[in-house]
């Protein structure tokens, strides 16, 4: 079995690496704008969840790339 991703699994994958980063955009802006606590708890957590789907993310991406 090849571990290359056929194009439409590629495209969902970039929607979704699209779709977290605006999301990461989002809450490391809106963490700064925030003065409650607890709310701006609830966004640093996003923020480094976030980051790490991202590397997830571009990393299967790459590596998909360059497998033969």
């Amino acid at each position: 079995m090849s571990d290359k991703l056929a194009l439409h699994e590629r495209l969902e994958l970039h929607e979704i690496l699209t779709f977290k980063n605006l999301n990461l955009t989002k809450s490391s802006t809106m963490r700064g704008l925030v003065g409650c606590k607890e709310l701006k708890g609830i966004l640093e957590n996003e923020v480094k969840e976030g980051q790490q789907h991202v590397t997830q993310l571009h990393e299967l991406l790459q590596r998909r790339d360059t497998t033969s």
